[in-house]
């Protein structure tokens, strides 16, 4: 509905590692309305869902939709930002990329973290959890497989 209502919109998929937002959903106390963060197989479907949704817009829109990895995201910020702020046909500011130091207020759960650089700590934290992840782990090869 968006690409027929905005023909002209550019649509951005940002996609982590399942395992690390399963641990970073599961770990966060949302409002009432998102019970599939409380369960880490809900959370598996879930995602699941969100895969295969994504699928179906790649068939229905090729090329019309452009994937980020937040972890080269991470990894290289400045190269990966260039790269999205081109896909969106922008010119390169220097905030973009040090959005840390923006004095604006910031109302979301990550608001402690929108005032840090990109730091990768959290890349690979869910393994600390692995075994207590071991559901969600089954349930996202079980579902994709």
């Amino acid at each position: 509905m968006i690409h027929q209502i905005l023909p002209n919109a550019k649509i951005i998929d940002v996609r982590r590692n399942p395992m690390s937002v399963g641990l970073s959903v599961f770990r966060q106390n949302f409002p009432k309305g998102l019970s599939f963060s409380n369960n880490l197989g809900d959370f598996a479907h879930f995602y699941n869902a969100y895969l295969d949704l994504m699928r179906y817009w790649d068939e229905v829109l090729p090329g019309k939709i452009y994937h980020l990895s937040y972890e080269s995201l991470v990894q290289s910020p400045e190269a990966e930002i260039t790269k999205l702020l081109e896909y969106c046909e922008l010119p390169f500011e220097q905030a973009c990329v040090d959005f840390h130091q923006t004095e604006r207020a910031v109302k979301t759960p990550s608001a402690e973290q929108v005032r840090q650089p990109i730091y990768s700590d959290g890349l690979e934290q869910w393994k600390n959890y692995q075994e207590e992840l071991m559901p969600l782990s089954q349930f996202l090869q079980v579902e994709n497989s």
